[in-house]
């Protein structure tokens, strides 16, 4: 065995791996875009699962020619209400969510501890009523 082929050899198993990776990734994107269309029913699903374990490539590649448009709007809708879910969670648990009232209150109560300066006190308290 000659060093050029044994150099071709890892390169083709490389070659191998990524696009078998690629696929699996695909599939799992078609797998949870089934499961994320609300437009579809349970039928047309099951027929498209068994379709892709039986005919997998095939399937694969019809389905997302096919149904690539909407499985792009179906993930940007779901990415962008997990973000406001985020955006509400780390609201409600800030405790900025109680208004520049709150917030000052709470500023107040670390000056009086002594966690911060009264300048620090004074950049939070115009902070939060710019926010206001």
């Amino acid at each position: 065995m000659s060093y050029w082929t044994a150099i071709w050899d890892v390169i083709w198993w490389f070659l191998t791996i990524f696009i078998f990776v690629a696929y699996l990734i695909a599939l799992f994107s078609i797998i949870a875009d089934l499961f994320r269309d609300h437009k579809l029913s349970g039928w047309a699903k099951a027929l498209w699962f068994v379709f892709l374990i039986f005919l997998p490539f095939l399937t694969a590649i019809v389905y997302l020619i096919a149904r690539g448009g909407g499985m792009a709007e179906r993930a940007n809708k779901q990415a962008v209400a997990a973000q406001a879910a985020t955006e509400d969670y780390i609201r409600s648990v800030s405790g900025s969510a109680q208004g520049p009232a709150a917030e000052i209150a709470h500023a107040k109560q670390l000056l009086d501890a002594g966690a911060i300066t009264s300048e620090e006190f004074d950049k939070l308290k115009q902070a939060a009523l710019n926010r206001a």
